[in-house]
């Protein structure tokens, strides 16, 4: 299949890791941002391919996992009114809040539905007039020019009903925060090709420079994967610190225009809370005053959501990449898929999820 097939052709696989293996002399620890990155290394056993000396980390690349526990109590609240309509993506409905999650309010008799887009959202507003429609925004730069597009419409199209109970971070000043914390042992970066695919490379080229470490943007099959690797390990090897795009069949320097000028259109950028790591300056999008009715949190006086609220869960630890997720004492015991401590476990994107699917001694398939 085109540009499926040859990026996971395993020749090419055991090719480049006999190159990484061949120049690597000294350890280094690199850290992949995406969640999908690193499902996919665990899935395909790229991590069983790398020389000793080499160790991956996992970053905060999972949108449902930073998504705060506040935020989705305030869901789950929402789905208490008979008018309410709560749309969200499938991965979001089992996270676990202080309260409760949103499966459990569904099975209370609140009106929770899945949908694959926030249009998808927007035209259900449009069929029940009669009903108030709120879209659960969550996610990175990938998903915010859909959330945009879903306001403005439903702005320029009189969507009265409808709005936003908005979750958008921005990958860029996490990796900033990780590289700035006390005791990052983060050497360089594989960065989220359909991230960059978005918003180019200029603040990713910007932050190489300022904490010297490469970047490489990569895509997410075996062999995107270990080429990202094998650049991050050369630039190491070198003394080098760069940015590289080694996605370039999908990532244009500039990005992508027109979904960023959507976005900045509707969202501007402010401080958000991260599940597990705090608040994060400008690390965050929040509705522009013009786009203010669409806010959910505004329309239902929700008020600003309760910080913190994971008492057990490791999930910071692991987003930082301090702890592996099986190393946490609640992993495959107390915390599981089907009762989960924390988002990183339940999650698609999940880094505690992909250790208990891949590498779990019970078996979990594929």
């Amino acid at each position: 299949m085109k540009f499926i097939g040859e990026y996971r052709d395993p020749g090419a696989a055991h090719a480049i890791a006999a190159e990484i293996a061949r120049i690597i002399t000294r350890p280094w620890t690199l850290m992949e941002v995406c969640g999908g990155q690193t499902h996919a290394i665990l899935r395909f056993g790229i991590d069983r391919l790398l020389p000793p000396m080499l160790r991956l980390i996992h970053g905060p690349g999972c949108p449902v996992c930073v998504t705060p526990a506040g935020l989705i109590d305030q869901a789950v609240m929402l789905t208490r009114r008979p008018e309410v309509i709560l749309c969200s993506f499938g991965d979001m409905l089992r996270v676990p809040g202080r309260q409760g999650d949103l499966l459990h309010a569904k099975a209370a008799g609140g009106d929770v539905r899945v949908v694959y887009s926030p249009l998808d959202a927007l035209a259900l507003a449009r069929r029940e007039p009669t009903r108030e429609v709120v879209f659960f925004a969550i996610g990175f730069e990938t998903t915010a020019p859909a959330n945009a597009m879903a306001a403005h419409q439903a702005m320029t199209g009189g969507v009265n009903n409808f709005s936003l109970l908005v979750s958008q971070v921005l990958v860029g000043p996490a990796m900033d925060f990780i590289l700035s914390s006390p005791g990052s042992e983060v050497q360089g970066f594989l960065a989220a090709g359909h991230a960059a695919a978005v918003t180019g490379v200029e603040e990713l080229t910007e932050l190489s420079r300022r904490h010297h470490v490469p970047v490489v943007v990569t895509g997410f099959e075996p062999v995107d994967l270990l080429d990202g690797i094998l650049r991050c390990v050369r630039q190491l090897e070198q003394g080098r610190a760069e940015l590289e795009n080694a996605y370039a069949r999908a990532v244009r320097p500039e990005g992508n225009l027109p979904a960023l000028a959507m976005t900045h259109r509707v969202f501007e950028v402010i401080d958000r809370e991260w599940r597990g790591l705090g608040v994060l300056p400008a690390s965050g999008l929040g509705l522009r005053e013009e786009y203010a009715q669409f806010d959910a949190a505004r329309r239902f006086h929700l008020g600003p959501p309760p910080t913190g609220g994971d008492e057990e869960c490791q999930g910071g630890r692991v987003m930082l990449g301090t702890l592996r997720p099986d190393q946490c004492p609640a992993f495959g015991t107390r915390c599981r898929p089907e009762h989960p401590l924390g988002a990183p476990m339940v999650s698609s994107e999940g880094a505690c999820a992909a250790y208990f699917r891949f590498r779990s001694p019970e078996p979990r398939g594929t």
